[in-house]
């Protein structure tokens, strides 16, 4: 009897130990709404030659609401609206686009997984297969990397505008 309590409490002990070994390294969730605000603002794009992105995000409750135009030497080609609303159960932001020139609407999910990093992801079936990665090499630059059935298909990089 003696010997399966020192070995009930030898266990115990381990088990306390390990589990605060665990709950010291374990890291802090991102807070999506407001690194989100790290969007905020005007950025640009060189999409090709001649041909810019120009988006506005603006803060909207715990949200934010973007408008994009392409622009290829001086001609409008597009314009694109984006709705990004946070979903506190999902804890990640639930975005509805809208393109000018196509009858779809894009349903997507977008988070950071580290204070400067993070994913959207389109999850309407049409689409699903298409991911974006971002992050903020600096307050103001944003490297994003398309990424279809897990292979990168485009890197651009969008800078805030002054």
């Amino acid at each position: 009897m003696k010997t399966i309590c020192k070995l009930l409490l030898s266990t115990f002990l381990v088990l306390i130990s390990v589990n605060g070994v665990v709950a010291q390294t374990s890291q802090p969730k991102p807070n999506q709404v407001e690194l989100m605000k790290q969007f905020i603002g005007t950025w640009q794009c060189e999409l090709g030659k001649d041909t810019i992105l120009v988006t506005e995000n603006t803060p909207f409750g715990t949200g934010m609401m973007c408008s994009s135009e392409i622009v290829s030497n001086g001609k409008k080609l597009e314009s694109i609206k984006q709705l990004f609303g946070y979903d506190r159960k999902l804890d990640k932001f639930i975005v509805a686009e809208l393109i000018k020139s196509s009858p779809v609407i894009e349903i997507c999910n977008a988070w950071f997984t580290s204070s400067n990093k993070g994913e959207l992801v389109i999850v309407n079936p049409e689409n699903a297969p298409v991911k974006w990665k971002f992050e903020f090499k600096t307050p103001d630059l944003i490297v994003q990397t398309a990424i279809i059935n897990n292979r990168v298909v485009k890197e651009v990089l969008l800078s805030r505008k002054k």
